[in-house]
């Protein structure tokens, strides 16, 4: 019984679309900051710096849930 509510709750996971919005804007700003890195070389040292924090952030999330 419990394996067949835990299906469930996973297909209503699938069926969520709250989240996308939100993901499609950081693939933006992921892109943005990409391509200034790339124009701009001065400015991709401060841009690795962000993501290696933002990562750091996301891993520390990801191991206490």
């Amino acid at each position: 019984m419990k394996t067949v509510i835990n299906l469930i709750w996973k297909l209503r996971i699938w069926k969520d679309r709250h989240g996308q919005d939100l993901i499609e804007y950081a693939l933006m700003a992921g892109f943005v900051a990409v391509s200034a890195g790339a124009v701009m070389p001065g400015i991709s040292v401060a841009i690795s710096k962000i993501f290696s924090k933002v990562a750091s952030s996301m891993t520390a999330a990801a191991s206490t849930s």
